[in-house]
């Protein structure tokens, strides 16, 4: 029985946390061995990684912004990914390279290419089997983080210019990787996307 890699995409508030665990639900119900893990912070060192570049106090470089999480990136991909593929397994991920280029390479407006670049070069090139983009007007996902009344992390505190250029890049990147992106509508009814993110998912298992 061969792995599947599958990840989630979008912005803050988007719902990815929901998505995942109605996934995971189904394929554990299915039978499969699933793993669940996110970037940054899958692995012990990615804890570490996920504590300076989300909830440090202070500025931090964008370019050292960057390496941080392609070098969470180059760990988390070599010591749980990798191996749980081989081992037949379902990897269920929150955010991954989409992210870097979408946050790092335009929100903060560093080479969006050389940032892609970085992460596979960091990965040895691996990339997801499907990619789940969750698509949310930043002012609606902004309504729905306030909703929640927890504290802001570092990304999720920029200002809206920024929240609105991770979402074009979201975006271009869905437009330019079709085979691997499925796009959904965030507004739509939980089980709507839940059903959409399965028919895909199948369709890979078979």
């Amino acid at each position: 029985m061969s792995g599947l890699w599958i990840t989630f995409e979008g912005g803050d508030g988007s719902g990815k946390t929901t998505q995942a665990s109605l996934l995971e639900e189904w394929l554990r119900a299915s039978g499969r061995t699933v793993v669940r893990t996110r970037e940054p912070g899958g692995t012990e060192v990615g804890m570490l990684v996920r504590d300076i570049v989300l909830h440090h106090r202070g500025d931090i470089a964008p370019r050292a912004e960057a390496l941080l999480y392609a070098a969470d990136r180059a760990h988390h991909v070599a010591t749980l990914v990798r191996p749980a593929l081989a081992r037949g397994e379902v990897v269920i991920q929150d955010r991954y390279l989409d992210s870097s280029v979408a946050y790092q390479g335009e929100g903060r407006v560093l080479d969006a290419d050389e940032i892609r670049n970085l992460s596979l070069w960091a990965t040895e090139g691996a990339l997801p089997d499907v990619t789940v983009l969750l698509d949310l007007d930043p002012a609606a996902a902004r309504a729905r983080l306030d909703a929640d009344d927890k504290p802001f992390d570092r990304l999720e505190a920029e200002k809206a210019d920024f929240h609105g250029r991770v979402r074009t890049a979201f975006l271009a990147l869905a437009a330019a990787e079709p085979d691997r992106f499925l796009v959904l509508d965030a507004t739509l009814p939980p089980a709507e996307l839940a059903a959409a993110v399965r028919e895909r998912v199948a369709g890979r298992l078979a």
